[in-house]
């Protein structure tokens, strides 16, 4: 199907069902990807999908499958999964399990999302019966399948999302496990925003005979979003953000830190600035990052302070600016960055304060999107001692990074919520303890018993009554 050729998603050959959930969400044009994505997958094909965070790919794979499993359904086995979606942080597995529910609200399938960082018995109770559609950080999904809640070989469809943060958060291990538990003869789908070689080999490596597609060129960043770079002193960081917030343009912003201590001290200083602000990383409970989430969404806050870790997934509309607070040491990592502003088409800019350990950085960033950063001197924290400063190699500057703060990154957090395999309590970590309290989530996808928080039904609420099939399609009544 053209690109160039107007398309709806009227034409895109998807169910009725499916069509009627698109209009009640106001859906009526999808995006390229959706063009490009949906009728391949549709036919079973495996696909290899480089997009940019905002262009629309949880749609591209969650609708086709919800079409293939209403065609085809069977009940799935108890303890087991028709559809695997590994992704990296829980917030983006919220997030994806959300769309499924919204997209499948006329299916009558079971959905369900695994996280570490919160208590394993609402996902175990939700697994027992066996999903349609499983949403999982990999720490959780590798822990409840030690424990014999969940098997894995009955999967059909497989689909690894953000593969290169993936890869970044030192997951190839488990990813690599994961592939061992799947049956060989399956459909599989592999998105990365990014396509260095070690994701084309990885992805060589999963797929057979994949469609690829590419709305974007590889590491671009949007075309809307206007770029500048501000050399300053380590020291005077603090100042020169607080110099930058003064602008009242600055109506929706994020600050990104590389540490979550970073992350605590620039909160720390915003609330003593009287600043309205949160931040979320790994440390944070669950409900404590959906609870700020949630207050930067409704612009109860007007600055939401994170680590790259716990920023994948967030998706807020009309966020104006991103601040680089601290140069990411991994290029790509500029490129998911700043890509939370300029979103649905909206204009955004993205503002790097760099010091003089990070010149490097820029360097390489450069390099990857194939532009220079224009530099922005006039504010009055402007060094030129900075500016003028000779750039180290990026491998020494990042050794002094990564031995700065090495123990922080690998687990994002170290609160409860895996036990063997745990995801750094924050569900984000390659590894991590069980120390911390542990907190009940709700998982269970439409048709389920009504639960507060602790998992326990809600009192004075009745169980739904199971939805009706419509149309013909999806799970028995």
């Amino acid at each position: 199907m053209s690109t160039n050729t107007p398309v709806l998603f009227a034409d895109l050959n998807l169910i009725e069902p499916l069509q009627l959930a698109l209009k009640k969400s106001g859906y009526t044009t999808p995006t390229p990807i959706q063009v490009q994505a949906i009728p391949h997958l549709l036919q079973g094909k495996d696909l290899l999908g480089c997009a940019q965070t905002g262009t629309g790919k949880t749609a591209a794979f969650a609708l086709p499958i919800l079409n293939r499993l209403a065609m085809q359904w069977s009940k799935p086995p108890p303890k087991s999964t028709t559809v695997l979606v590994l992704t990296p942080t829980r917030e983006l597995a919220l997030q994806i399990f959300e769309s499924f529910n919204t997209y499948g609200e006329n299916l009558n399938l079971k959905s369900a999302v695994i996280f570490g960082g919160v208590g394993q018995g609402p996902q175990v109770k939700a697994l027992s019966t066996g999903v349609d559609v499983l949403v999982a950080t990999p720490g959780r999904l590798l822990d409840l399948i030690s424990q014999n809640h969940l098997t894995l070989r009955n999967v059909k469809t497989f689909v690894l999302d953000e593969a290169d943060r993936m890869l970044d958060m030192g997951f190839i291990r488990d990813i690599q496990k994961v592939l061992t538990m799947i049956p060989k003869q399956r459909q599989t789908l592999f998105f990365s925003a990014t396509m260095p070689a070690d994701i084309e080999r990885l992805a060589s490596s999963m797929l057979t005979n994949p469609v690829r597609i590419e709305v974007t060129p590889v590491s671009s960043t949007a075309e809307k979003i206007d770029q500048r770079l501000m050399y300053v002193d380590k020291s005077q960081k603090k100042d020169l953000l607080r110099f930058v917030l003064n602008d009242p343009s600055l109506k929706r912003v994020i600050v990104f830190t590389r540490t979550k201590h970073g992350a605590n001290r620039v909160s720390e200083l915003l609330v003593k600035n009287k600043v309205p602000s949160e931040a979320i990383h790994g440390n944070k409970s669950q409900n404590a990052r959906q609870r700020a989430l949630d207050a930067f969404k409704a612009g109860t806050i007007r600055v939401l302070i994170a680590t790259d870790i716990a920023a994948r997934g967030i998706d807020v509309d009309g966020i104006t600016h991103v601040i680089n607070y601290e140069i990411p040491n991994i290029a790509e990592s500029y490129v998911h960055r700043i890509g939370r502003t300029a979103r649905a088409g909206a204009e955004g800019s993205a503002i790097s304060f760099c010091d003089a350990e990070e010149r490097a950085f820029i360097r390489d960033i450069e390099k990857v999107i194939g532009q220079s950063i224009p530099v922005d001197k006039n504010h009055p924290y402007h060094s030129v001692q900075v500016e003028n400063a000779k750039m180290m190699s990026s491998g020494k500057a990042k050794a002094m990074i990564e031995g700065a703060g090495r123990a922080e990154r690998r687990g994002e957090g170290g609160g409860g919520g895996g036990r063997r395999f745990g995801q750094g309590g924050g569900g984000e970590g390659a590894r991590g303890n069980n120390n911390g309290p542990r907190r009940p989530a709700v998982t269970t996808g439409a048709g389920g018993q009504p639960r507060d928080e602790s998992g326990r039904p809600h009192v004075g609420l009745e169980k739904p009554k199971p939805k009706k099939r419509l149309f013909g399609f999806g799970r028995p009544k």
